[in-house]
């Protein structure tokens, strides 16, 4: 499954919309492959990132079953020293077993307001 024009406009969307970003993915949880990269770089490359970050997934949903939460996954953060990497996990009908990944320059980037973009941006995201 390739990136479609809705995709691109979704990820191009997030890059100039959202402060800070340094590079965005749509991800394919169940083959750990990106469906669509814009931004990243030479420190970044979005298709290990979203290898890695599948695994990330899959362990937290494993956890919770361990657990026996009935909840589901919105997003999922992680900090680092200068960035914040965020899981978003798609919801709605042909979007199950995506996510969306979103690296961002902490300097620059207001964390609040970066998630409501992500989740205005899967709204409006068809797959």
């Amino acid at each position: 499954m390739a990136a479609n024009a809705n995709t691109d406009t979704a990820l191009k969307e997030a890059m100039t919309t959202i402060e800070g970003t340094i590079g965005i993915a749509l991800v394919d949880y169940n083959s750990g492959m990106a469906l669509g990269t814009l931004g990243g770089g030479k420190d970044l490359d979005l298709t290990v990132a979203a290898a890695g970050n599948t695994d990330v997934v899959r362990a937290k949903a494993r956890t919770m079953e361990m657990l026996g939460l009935k909840e589901e996954i919105e997003d999922i953060l992680i900090t680092l020293d200068t960035q914040y990497h965020m899981i978003r996990l798609l919801k709605g009908r042909g979007k199950t077993g995506l996510f969306l990944y979103l690296a961002l320059d902490k300097n620059r980037a207001n964390l609040a307001m970066a998630r409501h973009q992500l989740k205005r941006i899967e709204a409006e995201l068809e797959v």
